[in-house]
């Protein structure tokens, strides 16, 4: 994985474990609880592995792989899945973004909302 990029959780189907960086510890409870459901029920109803990763620009990736050898999963169940996900869990990844950018990347988002010199965009 690109040294930029850093896991946010996952999922694997084929260990049953599910893993979650514990440098997002600042991340409210009921979100991690979220994003565990997310990353294991797919895992649960496509199999392989499941992750949310923040690229080095704070936006957010859903990724999904299987082994060679497993003849149970399906790449195109697996890429409506995500889409699916990502459609109905638009603003909690829109929020997760934000999260990253502030307090992982220290960017200071009123420079963007706000022109160089005050005014509003």
């Amino acid at each position: 994985m690109d040294d930029n990029r850093v896991v946010l959780c996952g999922a694997n189907a084929y260990e049953q474990k599910y893993y979650y960086n514990e440098q997002f510890a600042g991340i409210p409870e009921s979100i991690k609880e979220d994003l565990h459901v997310i990353c294991v029920l797919f895992t649960e109803e496509v199999g392989g592995i499941f992750t949310i990763v923040f690229e080095e620009d704070g936006t957010i990736s859903l990724e999904t792989n299987a082994e060679e050898e497993d003849l149970l999963y399906d790449e195109i169940s697996s890429g409506l899945m995500v889409r699916e996900i990502r459609r109905n869990r638009q603003e909690l990844f829109e929020s997760l973004s934000l999260y990253y950018r502030v307090f992982i990347l220290h960017e200071n988002i009123l420079d963007e909302e706000l022109g160089m010199d005050g005014e509003e965009n």
